[in-house]
């Protein structure tokens, strides 16, 4: 475990805003999974400067890395389907606001944006930390994904060579997402697009949920809210053009499945009557706190 600074602002001033739930020890490959559901039992800080939260102590980035590197994750791939279908909502609001050209999806996971996009007339880039998901994007998309990170050297892309690039829950779990977003402003063309979908701790939501808010996970190793995610982007070479509230699509059968770990009676009763009713299935969108930003390089 190493302590680190305020990724924002630099300072090493902060206060303890949340201890943990609990303490447990749990496989890296399982914690970091993009599925993950480890409620989390980190403490959280906040930055006295400038506001922003983040996990304080944590573990050294190369332990994170592999961790998002390892193992399979076929529950997260189980809801491709839904992925899509708010995918491809969300690209008619990136064509309305990026000239359709190169595009590249950071932490793409299984590559589902990629597809809608492909689809869409984009030429696709992916990067993915997980290999496993790399090779099920190659196998069932058809589309190649570099494994690693944007910081890999053989992951290196030219200057100002994308139209847009996108992070869809992906910010939050980045080591440094200071110098990812730096690195991101130094690929895009001029007045190129920004997507970033992360959860907002400030939302209603997470202020009525509290301690027991569902994104308070082991896997987030930062907390936005509208404050700060701009503070964010505006010192990494970003203006913001538009920012609201992200609705996404999964199976009623998986929501329900990730209730287990807050109530697990309110799960069991879910589960049964969604059974007997067969509504599993069903593509529901849900609102909990997720936020779209649209920026531009300036």
């Amino acid at each position: 475990m190493e302590y680190i600074k305020c990724n924002l602002c630099g300072s090493w001033d902060y206060e303890v805003i949340h201890k943990g739930l609990k303490e447990e020890k749990v496989d890296l490959t399982k914690k970091y999974a993009s599925s993950s559901n480890v409620i989390g039992n980190e403490q959280i800080v906040q930055c006295k400067k400038c506001g922003l939260k983040f996990v304080n102590p944590r573990l050294t980035d190369d332990e994170i890395v592999k961790g998002y590197s390892e193992g399979s994750d076929e529950m997260f791939v189980s809801q491709a389907k839904g992925r899509e279908l708010t995918f491809k909502k969300s690209l008619k609001l990136i064509n309305k606001n990026a000239t359709k050209g190169k595009i590249l999806d950071i932490g793409t996971a299984g590559g589902s944006f990629l597809k809608v996009a492909k689809e869409n007339g984009w030429q696709v880039e992916g990067i993915e930390p997980n290999k496993w998901l790399c090779e099920w994007g190659l196998k069932n998309y058809g589309i190649p994904i570099k494994p690693g990170t944007i910081f890999d050297k053989k992951n290196r892309f030219n200057d100002n060579e994308f139209e847009a690039v996108t992070l869809w829950d992906v910010l939050e779990h980045v080591t440094d997402p200071k110098k990812t977003l730096t690195e991101i402003s130094r690929i895009l063309k001029p007045r190129g697009l920004l997507v970033v979908n992360y959860p907002d701790i400030g939302s209603s939501v997470s202020r009525l949920m509290g301690k027991r808010w569902i994104f308070l996970l082991s896997v987030h190793l930062f907390y936005f809210d509208k404050k700060s995610i701009v503070k964010m982007l505006n010192a990494s070479g970003f203006e913001v053009i538009k920012i609201k509230k992200h609705f996404q699509k999964l199976s009623l059968g998986y929501l329900i499945y990730r209730m287990d770990a807050y109530n697990h009676f309110l799960y069991k009763v879910g589960d049964k009557v969604a059974g007997i009713l067969h509504l599993k299935n069903i593509q529901f969108p849900y609102w909990l706190g997720q936020t779209l930003v649209l920026a531009r390089k300036k």
